[in-house]
């Protein structure tokens, strides 16, 4: 027997191996599955070089569970390991067996990497206790039992063992004992080790059997040697490819189409990336790539390791390239990774672009479930916007898709301000904005439809890129000022007509939380709406985005400024302000003459008190200066009372205001049974 301790530098190796060197326990099954397979492979090199003369038999990598004994024990027929190679690649966690395997049959390298060293200490996060009864293939090679108990010592003893190959036996910690629980291994297998190269069995299959499940004596092989992305692309259809989506993805839809990877310069990578049908809920579509070493799971958490937009792909990729026994901090920063990212996102804009111009048609078919994809893509990288912009589409409020270029020219000759500005107009809900979309195109404007999750943030993108353009929604202000083409026509009332107007309407909007309402009278034409609501573009895109962007929360929390609009040129309009002067007008003579010459004398004492500095201002100046602002603004609360004295018995008033609100769906509750109620005496 030998005995000894650990070549580590120091003995707290065990306490760091449980803690920091891998970010969950459960991956131990998959590197001890792994190191299986590796040797196995090596097997297989060493027969086809001719190194090896004998039989190799049956190769499948076993794991078995013994609750008994709670042993977990993965058994391989692999090339074995001989006591100095225990020594060497074992006790020495420094080394690693596969670089002098490698060295010597560097041609068929990729076939053969290995992970010894302190993947297989991983084992230990999970034991108490690991043993490893060994036999190498080599002549006259002598069985051998390594044990180790999770201190630095070890003992080494010779055994019996029939056949080459190690068995790699772990006694399951007390408090790791869901590792002895059949569906908690079967579950691991299947996620880590579901597409490994050598045949990998747990257990035996079942079989339905006079009312019960018995055992066949057929292996239960979990994984699948040849996963689709393994194979050559012309020899596969498109169903293959859909058949396999779902084998990775149950119950989600067909896959919109997808990329068959495989590169072997510079670096190695194979794969298969699918786009799915995304139309919102990015947070949701997340972290379903699912990276892979030479067919052994790496992550599916991808996001650093692959552009963020690319994390909405589904699918697999497969890189030699991607070091397995890593934390994800090194792979995000990984040269080599870093480069297999920018090849994937060349190859992503590539495949959509042939998609584009091989078939445009099929392109703009699927471009509604393309677009949250390419938009977020173009928002996050910056270089993407440069190679998505030639199939990037816009799609109108008639369902037809225009290119940003054929869209400019659709637009350039109609749309263009009387500053030079190219103008896009767009809506968000092509049914509660009818009616401004109807104005627009009366005009003979064009109006997009941008409805998707990231539209409104990409239009805020495209106006950066586009040179000398806007884009406004068809609701954020009358249509006349939306594209101004010339000087807006001059409100032909007089202000205090215009003062009267707005004062009896602003009295009778009702109070709604977080909406503030500004009044305007504005000469629209007698055939435009009598009155609109309108809603600032900047403020309502500011709190749009800040649903997306950290740092403008602030914008949020403000409530929505709408701009009340009433047309002074409308028949209706019209009606209300003679009525309003017929029955206000000779109460409101003497307050209105009072309110102006109040601010004469007001403009007068502010004239006069400009002129001096505030010390030299006399108490008896500055309490007339007190009396008289008190006194104007007593003088126009009795003018607005008045006023919404009148307006409150106006119906037509009303009628006007609720059609407004219910355009915009602001019309609810009490205020909406009065309005039908109203409808419904006005009708009679």
């Amino acid at each position: 027997m030998q005995k000894g301790n650990i070549g580590v530098t120091t003995e707290n190796i065990f306490p760091v191996i449980k803690k920091f060197l891998y970010s969950d326990h459960e991956i131990f099954l998959r590197e001890m599955v792994s190191n299986a397979v590796d040797a196995t492979q090596k097997m297989k090199t060493l027969a086809e070089k001719g190194e090896f003369k004998g039989e190799l038999g049956d190769l499948t990598v076993r794991v078995t569970l013994d609750e008994t004994k709670k042993t977990l024990t993965i058994s391989d027929r692999g090339i074995g390991m001989t006591e100095e190679e225990i020594d060497k690649y074992i006790n020495q966690i420094a080394f690693s067996g596969v670089n002098d395997f490698l060295n010597k049959y560097k041609d068929n390298a990729n076939a053969i990497i290995g992970h010894f060293g302190l993947g297989f200490y991983s084992a230990f996060m999970v034991s108490d206790k690991v043993e490893i009864v060994t036999k190498s293939y080599k002549d006259g090679a002598k069985a051998v039992r390594w044990s180790c108990d999770g201190s630095p010592s070890f003992e080494i003893d010779d055994t019996e063992k029939s056949d080459r190959g190690s068995d790699i036996i772990l006694y399951i910690s007390e408090d790791c004992k869901e590792f002895l629980e059949k569906g908690r291994i079967q579950g691991l297998l299947n996620k880590y080790c579901k597409f490994m190269p050598v045949p990998v069995a747990f257990g035996k299959k079942t079989e339905w059997k006079d009312g019960k499940q018995t055992e066949t004596d057929e292996d239960n092989v979990i994984n699948d040697m040849e996963p689709l992305w393994t194979k050559t692309p012309s020899t596969l259809k498109d169903e293959d490819y859909k058949k396999f989506y779902h084998e990775l993805y149950p119950m989600q839809d067909d896959p919109l189409f997808w990329i068959h990877l495989n590169v072997d310069y510079p670096f190695n990578l194979t794969g298969i990336l699918y786009f799915p049908k995304i139309k919102s809920n990015i947070d949701l579509q997340r972290n379903k790539i699912q990276l892979y070493c030479n067919q052994v799971f790496v992550t599916d958490q991808v996001e650093g390791i692959v552009p963020d937009f690319l994390t909405l792909l589904h699918g697999v990729i497969d890189s030699p390239d991607i070091p397995l026994n890593v934390s994800r901090s090194y792979l995000q920063s990984d040269r080599d990774v870093n480069k297999i990212s920018t090849y994937i996102t060349k190859k992503v804009a590539d495949r959509l672009n042939g998609i584009f111009k091989e078939n445009r048609k099929e392109y703009e078919n699927k471009w509604d479930d393309l677009k949250l994809f390419i938009n977020y893509g173009m928002l996050s990288q910056e270089d993407f916007y440069d190679r998505a912009k030639d199939f990037t589409l816009l799609k109108d409020v008639d369902g037809k898709y225009f290119t940003l270029d054929e869209y400019k020219t659709l637009i350039k000759d109609n749309q263009t301000d009387k500053d030079g500005q190219l103008i896009y107009l767009y809506s968000t809900d092509k049914d509660g904005q009818y009616s401004y979309t109807e104005s627009a195109r009366a005009k003979g404007y064009s109006v997009l439809l941008l409805d998707g999750q990231l539209d409104v943030p990409t239009v805020s993108m495209l106006e950066q890129k586009l040179e000398k353009s806007r884009f406004l929604r068809v609701d954020s202000d009358t249509i006349e000022r939306l594209i101004v083409k010339e000087d807006i026509k001059k409100n032909e009332l007089d202000n205090e007509q215009t003062d009267n107007l707005s004062s009896a309407f602003r009295s009778q909007l009702p109070a709604i939380e977080k909406v503030e309402f500004n009044v305007e009278v504005q000469s629209l034409g007698a055939d435009a709406q009598p009155v609109m609501i309108t809603q600032s573009e900047y403020m309502r895109r500011m709190k749009d985005i800040s649903c997306y962007q950290s740092g403008m929360s602030f914008y949020a929390q403000m409530p929505d400024s709408y701009s009340f609009v009433i047309n002074s040129d409308h028949p209706l309009v019209k009606d209300i302000l003679d009525d309003e002067t017929k029955n206000c007008g000779e109460e409101l003579a003497p307050i209105v003459s009072e309110i102006k010459g109040l601010q004469a004398r007001l403009s007068a004492i502010h004239q006069s008190q400009s002129k001096k500095k505030p010390d030299e201002i006399t108490e008896e100046e500055k309490s007339d200066l007190d009396a008289t602002e008190k006194n104007l603004n007593e003088q126009r609360d009795r003018k607005q009372q008045i006023i919404a004295g009148y307006a409150a018995g106006n119906s037509v008033l009303h009628q006007l205001i609720d059609l407004a609100l219910l355009q915009n769906g602001m019309l609810k509750g009490a205020s909406l049974d009065a309005f039908i109620k109203r409808s419904v005496a006005l009708i009679k």
